[in-house]
């Protein structure tokens, strides 16, 4: 890690390059990216677009998102140029059931980006990703009906070049701190919607045997799979057991006193050794 990583004021952050995202060529077809300077919300800005009945395929990317909403309602604010912060409309044709699968896709999308420029990225279920073990992205995707029929909004916050001062909480991390130094965002907001993209339409395309390619190399990329876990459930219950895989609807499986449950919405834990509650 550079010190200038931990220095670099907004000033010195150079804006992503609304023409490169505009040429012929640089995005996958169908894929149409507006920047915004400052906006509350990329979802919220999305999500009326949908129901207004834009088409699939916006993209808004904010260079200052102030009131961003994460998983479980989290806050999510990104300093001036320091992050990714975008958020993509879908239409998906899937049927309903196999929904569940979009925010694991969009996770694992992401993660998979950032390994193939050199980070070693995991993502954290269901699709927050974690560079040694510390938060670098997070992924917030909504249902939107709208006249046109249901749209998925899939938000994305990426940490780029935020110092450690500007980080959130302790646990998180940017892309500039664990390198070093901050890559191109322009570049990797391309390489982004690319794997994005060819995820979605294999995910679409290929019915039960895609979605099971999917699960399995969703778990193997899954930091979660194979931990003590602690899971902070919506009915306000708490579950303590071992990490055991994905089933076939995205579900975490955590196997805890002699029985295996099969998790779809709540707060995971990673848990350390001596962590682990007392009998």
């Amino acid at each position: 890690m550079s010190p200038a990583a931990d220095e670099s004021p907004a000033t010195d952050r150079p804006p992503l390059d609304s023409t490169a995202l505009s040429a012929d060529g640089a995005l996958l077809p169908g894929l149409r990216v507006e920047v915004v300077e400052e906006t509350g919300s990329t979802n919220a800005l999305v999500a009326e677009r949908a129901r207004a009945g834009e088409p699939e395929g916006l993209v808004v990317v904010a260079e200052h998102q102030t009131a961003g909403r994460g998983r479980l309602d989290r806050r999510w604010e990104t300093p001036p140029r320091a992050a990714l912060t975008f958020s993509v409309l879908l239409r998906p044709s899937v049927a309903p059931a196999s929904w569940p699968w979009l925010p694991l896709l969009a996770g694992h999308a992401v993660g998979k980006t950032l390994r193939a420029v050199g980070h070693d990225a995991a993502v954290k279920w269901p699709n927050d990703v974690l560079i040694d073990g510390r938060k670098v992205a997070g992924l917030l995707v909504e249902r939107v009906d709208s006249p046109a029929g249901p749209a998925a909004v899939v938000g994305i916050g990426l940490n780029v070049s935020t110092s450690r001062q500007e980080l959130p909480v302790p646990e998180a991390t940017s892309l500039a701190l664990e390198a070093g130094g901050a890559p191109d965002r322009t570049a990797l907001l391309v390489d982004l919607l690319a794997t994005l993209g060819e995820s979605y339409a294999a995910w679409q395309a290929g019915g039960a045997a895609a979605e099971a390619r999917l699960a399995e190399s969703y778990a193997a990329a899954c930091d979660t799979v194979g931990r003590e876990v602690r899971v902070d459930l919506p009915a306000a219950q708490t579950l303590h057991g071992r990490a055991t895989g994905v089933d076939s609807r995205g579900r975490l499986l955590v196997e805890h006193d002699g029985t295996t449950t099969a998790v779809a919405a709540g707060d995971v834990v990673h848990v350390r050794a001596q962590e682990r509650p007392q009998d």
